[in-house]
């Protein structure tokens, strides 16, 4: 039966009820997390982010007008920049969730960056730990449950593959494609992830991690500067910071001196012992881990797959480990391996391959979940 309703009704109808799709690609880092938005129908980036995973809470007894609009909560930068007045907690340890509420507060906060409109329906793709457990993914899920329509949990070594993929070069001959045949080490603030690719989604025996990432070189530099110097007052955070500006292996390109404070007055230690034997203990993890994985790689695959190792992650950052890695590996007999850095922007590499998996799902591949 022909419908009486004018074409123009219907056409308005439709018009009213379509829903607009934003795809979000999400790093959501121990430390930091990486946001990145576009259309479905274009390539354009429309939400770029880097917001430290940091979520604080008033003190009581704040007066009026000490926090922002006399803020209840504040998040990344604003938090860290106003800590002295807050309870600051990290949603997450380890590269998973450790407290739901801040978490799901600091979802609804990433939302809130994304500027869309409430009829929007956003689809995320989020990196997760290379051996995130069925626990640890449903824990993820409800921190994002009312803050996104539907997601996909994708291990985050393949992603940042994905992310440094030139699809533009797949046709050259000299184009070594990380998806391919390689071996990528993503060091966390709370886990070191290594994934190896082989042209297709990983599988579990593909993937090893470890707890004993740049949190774990941050516990191991601050006991080892306590115990040298017990009179010393310093935070895990400080340790941080120096770790961020002075972290070497291999021989430092100046001893490193820095300002620490005792009884209230600033004097002069030397850490760099301290901070060499933090950073020697990860190259020492990666490398066990990196012999681990080549052993399961299909011998006739292993000569190219040692020409594409791929170092990622904050913890990528310390300087020489990329050569001192690849030294190692040379003294252990493998033949001619090829050590290469992603470099500062490893965050953004993770959500810009998260963005390119969300082009590519397809709608039986999407977990919904309610808003």
């Amino acid at each position: 039966m022909k419908s009486s309703i004018p074409s123009a009704v219907l056409d308005e109808t439709a018009e009213q009820t379509t829903t607009d799709t934003l795809l979000v690609g999400l790093d959501l880092g121990t430390n930091t997390s990486a946001l990145l938005a576009s259309s479905p129908k274009s390539n354009d980036i429309v939400v770029r982010e880097l917001i430290p995973s940091i979520v604080g809470y008033a003190k009581d007894g704040i007066l009026d007008g000490v926090l922002p609009g006399n803020a209840s909560v504040l998040f990344g930068q604003e938090a860290l920049k106003r800590k002295l007045y807050l309870n600051l907690v990290r949603p997450l340890k380890g590269g998973t969730i450790a407290d739901l509420d801040s978490a799901r507060h600091f979802a609804r906060h990433l939302r809130s960056r994304l500027g869309a409109s409430p009829n929007t329906e956003l689809r995320a793709v989020i990196g997760v730990p290379a051996k995130a457990d069925p626990s640890a993914r449903e824990a993820l899920r409800q921190a994002v449950t009312g803050v996104f329509d539907k997601v996909l949990f994708i291990p985050e070594p393949f992603l940042a593959a994905l992310g440094m993929r030139d699809e533009s070069r797949l046709g050259d001959a000299d184009y070594a494609d990380p998806v391919r045949n390689s071996l990528f080490i993503d060091i966390g603030g709370g886990s070191t992830d290594l994934c190896l690719m082989r042209g297709y989604y990983p599988q579990a025996e593909d993937l090893v991690n470890t707890t004993f990432a740049g949190d774990a070189i941050d516990q191991l530099v601050y006991n080892a500067i306590l115990q040298t110097y017990p009179d010393c007052q310093i935070s895990l955070h400080k340790v941080c910071e120096i770790k961020e500006r002075h972290s070497f292996v291999m021989s430092p390109e100046t001893q490193v001196i820095v300002d620490l404070v005792v009884a209230g007055r600033t004097r002069q230690f030397d850490v760099t012992d301290q901070l060499a034997a933090g950073c020697e203990a990860m190259l020492k993890h990666i490398l066990d881990l990196s012999r681990t994985l080549i052993a399961r790689a299909d011998p006739d695959a292993v000569p190219e797959l040692l020409q594409n190792i791929v170092l990622t992650g904050g913890g990528s950052l310390i300087r020489g480990l990329g050569v001192a890695l690849q030294t190692q590996l040379i003294e252990d007999g493998y033949e001619n391996p090829k050590v290469s850095v992603i470099g500062p922007n490893y965050k953004e590499q993770v959500a810009r391959g998260a963005l390119k998996a969300a082009r590519q799902a397809k709608d039986r591949q999407w977990q919904t979940i309610l808003r």
